[in-house]
């Protein structure tokens, strides 16, 4: 008999053992995520987290990722409740900030700015900062974050407008340099770089001055929530921080797998693998992790890149005086992930 109630206890114990885990999933929370712009490389991890289980694990069902029309929109899509979670550049989320939009930068992704001066190497080679003088560059001044970081790259070397030959274009950039109507231009390494080479000749036939590399000390973008939301339910956040950074360190290591995944949940992209490959490649090898991410974790947001990136900014009219240089960001979550140091 005791050996029977023994067996009986056991068996009572692993139904509910799946009760329990059968209760957890139905009890998944639904999220949606708003891009700053169409999908492109550097937005692999919702794709992975989503089919390779990690958000689900985490508790989370990622229900839709929108496309999207720029950072600022997506701002204030997800302050306004319409978006769970947004991902768009920091240096504009800074600006959203000093207008009231209620957001908070929860994770950094690209840890060094993707945005470089661009041209095509056989017509206008760029070695140094300086080779921009007189040249004809293609920029908006609408444009935002375009427009600051010429301004701010020009600055930070010992340059202004006036050096340059100013040519207001409007965006996509990238086709004015292609038809010979700008000699230079303001762009993302990890979006336009492999659209243009596929144009111009392949790898290595443009020249690119990542601003990163000159002075330009900006963070590039990351995942934000509106402060409702943080406010409300704080675990929720928790754990989509967690699904995510499990994701981005899968995607670092499987890039191609990583690309797939996009493709899978995105068809439209089919035929355009090596352009997403190549985005993604160039997030990893020159954006996605520095010395803050090895002593902390990726995501980690470091309060004095922070502040630096803020008075930069100030200093070339990109921000107002009156904006923080210590707010506007947590690191309550990633730490909470207790993210892969890399």
């Amino acid at each position: 008999m005791r050996k029977f109630g023994y067996r009986l206890a056991v068996v009572g114990a692993l139904l509910a053992g799946a009760m329990s885990f059968s209760g957890a999933a139905s009890a998944a929370d639904d999220v949606t995520v708003q891009l700053d712009w169409v999908v492109r490389g550097a937005h692999a991890m919702f794709f992975v987290g989503q089919q390779k289980g990690f958000f689900a694990e985490n508790g989370i069902n990622l229900t839709e990722v929108h496309k999207g029309s720029g950072s600022a929109n997506a701002l204030r899509i997800v302050a306004n409740g319409n978006a769970t979670f947004g991902f768009a550049d920091v240096p504009t989320l800074m600006t959203g900030l000093t207008q009231g939009i209620p957001v908070t930068s929860i994770a950094v992704i690209n840890q060094r700015s993707t945005l470089a001066m661009i041209s095509i190497k056989d017509k206008h080679p760029l070695e140094k900062p300086s080779d921009l003088k007189g040249l004809q560059v293609g920029v908006s001044p609408a444009a935002g974050s375009a427009y600051i970081f010429l301004k701010t790259f020009l600055a930070q070397n010992g340059m202004s407008l006036d050096d340059i030959k100013q040519n207001t274009v409007s965006p996509p950039y990238e086709n004015y340099l292609v038809m010979g109507r700008v000699d230079a231009i303001p762009g993302y390494i990890d979006a336009e770089v492999p659209e243009l080479e596929a144009k111009t000749g392949g790898p290595g036939s443009l020249s690119i001055l990542q601003g990163a590399d000159y002075g330009y000390v900006a963070f590039g973008s990351g995942l934000l929530a509106s402060d409702k939301l943080i406010k409300e339910n704080p675990d929720l956040v928790k754990r989509f921080i967690k699904g995510y950074l499990e994701a981005m360190a899968y995607t670092a290591d499987h890039p191609e797998e990583a690309v797939a995944d996009i493709v899978k949940a995105n068809p439209e992209y089919k035929g355009k693998e090596d352009v997403l490959l190549e985005e993604l490649k160039f997030d990893i090898a020159h954006s996605f992790f520095t010395d803050n991410t090895k002593a902390h974790g990726m995501g980690w947001i470091s309060p004095e890149q922070w502040s630096a990136t803020v008075k930069m900014l100030q200093k070339e009219g990109g921000l107002p005086a009156t904006a923080s240089a210590t707010t506007g960001f947590t690191n309550e979550f990633v730490d909470a992930a207790a993210p892969v140091r890399r």
